[in-house]
Parts: C-alpha cells; sequence; structure tokens
C-alpha cells in the first residue's frame, strides 16, 4: 500500500513537464511544405539573359558530351573501378551551382561526381586524366572516377560511401558558420542515401545548429535497381527534413531554370542565418547506376519516354530557339564542345601515370 504525505508536509513534485517545440507561424505542414515552396511557384523559373541560356546549355552539353566519352573510355579498359555516368541529370548540377557565390561556397556530393566538377567550369581535361588515373588528373590520378577532390575551387569530393558525404557537408558547413563568411554548403545525396541513418544525424545538427547548408536530394527514381516506391516508405523526400523543423523544396530537375530559381530562394533562405534547407530535384539518369548496370530493371520504353519528353537539353535548345538563337549557333556551340572533349581524352591517354614513389603523398594535410 502506498504511503500518504505526512500531514504539513508538502507533496512530491510533479515530473517536469516535457519542453513545448517551437511554433512556426503557421501549421507543421504549411512548414514544411510551402514556406519556401509557396516562394518558388510565385515564380518557378529563373529569368534568365539568352546569355546566361547559352551558357547553361553550353555547360549541360558539355556534361553530356564529356559522360558519353567517358563511357566509351571505360569500355576500352582505360577508366579503372567503377564510373558512374550523370547522363540526363545534367540540369541538377548546372542550375544550383550557377547559384552559388565562386570561391566562398563549399560544394560536396557521392561518387556520381564528374557532372558537378564540369558545372564548376574546371578544365575537362584534368578530369578526364583523373578519370583514366594520370598524374595530370585534378587529384594526381588518385581519386579516379568516384574521389575527386579540388581544395581550390572548394569542392571536397566524390565520395564512395552512401550518404557519407551529408555529415562531411555539415562539418563544412559548421566551418563556414564559425569563421563567419557568410558561405555555404551544397551537399548532394541521391534518393538511396536519403534513407542512411547518418543523413538525419546530420539534418537534425544542422537544424539545431542552424547550420548555413543545402541538403539537395537529386532523386532519379532509383537506388542502384530498386525504385523509390520499394524502398522509400516517404517518397515525397522533401517533406524528410519536417521532423527537424528543415523547410523543404520539390523542384523539376529536368528544367536548368527552375532549378536554378529554386536556388537562389534556398541560397537566401540560408544565407539569411535561418538554417537548413532540404531540396529535392526531381531527375532521371539515362544510364545505369554505373557502367555494369544493365538497368533491366526498368524498360526501354521507360527511358526513351523520358528522353523524348523530359530532356534538360532539348528543352534549353528549344526555348533558345523560340528566343530566336539561331540554331546554327548552337550545332557551333556542339562541334566545339565535342572538340574540347575529344581533346581531353586524347590528353587522358597521353599523360603518364604517377610515379610509384608518389603512393604515399597527399595523404595528410601537411600544412595548415
Amino acid at each position: 500500500m502506498a504511503k500518504t504525505a505526512s500531514k504539513g508536509k508538502a507533496p512530491a513534485k510533479p515530473a517536469a513537464a516535457k519542453p513545448t517545440a517551437n511554433k512556426s507561424k503557421s501549421s507543421d505542414a504549411d512548414f514544411v511544405l510551402h514556406s519556401l515552396q509557396e516562394e518558388h511557384e510565385k515564380s518557378p523559373r529563373y529569368n534568365a539573359k539568352d546569355e546566361e541560356l547559352v551558357s547553361m546549355y553550353e555547360q549541360m552539353l558539355l556534361i553530356r558530351r564529356f559522360e558519353e566519352r567517358a563511357g566509351q573510355l571505360y569500355g576500352l579498359g582505360l577508366i579503372g573501378g567503377f564510373c558512374h555516368l550523370y547522363i540526363g541529370q545534367e540540369a541538377v548540377a548546372v542550375g544550383l551551382q550557377s547559384a552559388l557565390t565562386e570561391g566562398l561556397d563549399s560544394v560536396i556530393t557521392g561518387y556520381r561526381d564528374h557532372g558537378h566538377m564540369l558545372a564548376y567550369g574546371i578544365d575537362p581535361k584534368v578530369i578526364m586524366a583523373e578519370l583514366t588515373g594520370r598524374e595530370a588528373g585534378i587529384s594526381r590520378g588518385k581519386g579516379g572516377s568516384m574521389h575527386m577532390f579540388s581544395t581550390e575551387h572548394r569542392f571536397y569530393g566524390g565520395h564512395g560511401i552512401v550518404g557519407a558525404q551529408v555529415s562531411l557537408g555539415g562539418g563544412l558547413a559548421l566551418g563556414h558558420q564559425y569563421r563567419g563568411d557568410g558561405g555555404l554548403c551544397l551537399a548532394y545525396f541521391g534518393d538511396g542515401a536519403a534513407n542512411q541513418g547518418q543523413v538525419y544525424e546530420t539534418m537534425n545538427m544542422a537544424a539545431l545548429w542552424k547550420l548555413p547548408i543545402v541538403f539537395a536530394i537529386e532523386n532519379n527514381g532509383y537506388a542502384m535497381g530498386t525504385a523509390v516506391k520499394r524502398g522509400s516508405a516517404e517518397t515525397e523526400f522533401h517533406r524528410r527534413g519536417t521532423a527537424f523543423r528543415i523547410p523543404g523544396m520539390d523542384v523539376n530537375g529536368m528544367d536548368v531554370l527552375q532549378v536554378r530559381r529554386a536556388a537562389e530562394v534556398a541560397f537566401k533562405h540560408v544565407r539569411a542565418g535561418n538554417g537548413p534547407v532540404l531540396m529535392e530535384l526531381n531527375t532521371y539518369r539515362y544510364r545505369g547506376h554505373s557502367m555494369s548496370d544493365p538497368a533491366k530493371y526498368r524498360t526501354r520504353e521507360e527511358v526513351q519516354d523520358q528522353r523524348e519528353h523530359n530532356d534538360p537539353i532539348e528543352r534549353a535548345k528549344k526555348e533558345l530557339i523560340e528566343r530566336g538563337v539561331a540554331e546554327e549557333k548552337l550545332k557551333d556551340i556542339d562541334k566545339r564542345i565535342r572538340t574540347a572533349v575529344s581533346e581531353s581524352a586524347d590528353f587522358a591517354e597521353s599523360s603518364p601515370e604517377p610515379p610509384a614513389s608518389d603512393l604515399y603523398t597527399d595523404v595528410l594535410v601537411e600544412s595548415y
């Protein structure tokens, strides 16, 4: 039998009440789905000048032609290990990175990284040399396809461990916050990596500390060979930050101007000190997960439908022609890019491999 309180003695204090979570000005659902989404939808496409759209078109086409050639070199045995092509997803990297502040903001991604480096405007020769493991490569031939790196451009990989780049991106964002330099980190990952635990640990920390980071999910519909609906209970990835009060954005990743406009909205929010943003870029890859993937989990008709109706490069080309840009000019751009890609392949093939004496160099940071 429970004892009764002694006469004149105050009763025991009840357990402390659970702290009340901070309430947003609007409802939770409205906060997560519409705080930035509505702003984006009011003006969904970036109002690009002709020369800006031509530049974006050129960057996307460079990525496409470069990746096509990389696939050929892989087939010839000139690229070792894995090789994940970015064909079809070009509008994401070009649209997002065109809105970054050059020399200030940081970028980190997974193993499908060639396109992100090309979107920086980095010389395709050193990227192709890296793919083929040559000393002239941007990582001196040690990174290969999946682990490219360039501190000069604030590009921190290229990571082979699924989702690992997200937590490292949190560290990059913390560095920006610590230095007070006004920069942000753009951390890319895919729909497969979106189910990794460390991703949510990073989201929690980023929201708690209001870190300047944009989580960019490149949802191409398949985690290797697993369709999103077969592997994810929540298939609307922009909702994934709900528990951490992170606003989400649902973006058409096949339209470079929509991506650019969404980037401006997200980056403005982050730079104002409001904490992270979660962007879902809905896109599609035309090739398999990697060069070793025959992609038998989807039909040819599905891929062809995307090519015919949603291709980001053809969309930009069509708009440029409608604006009055001469088709001959666009053909000249393609010819110039094909020449540049051929030259990059020749450069890579003719460059020497790194000497064995370089094996243990650049393992650790030797100066701070």
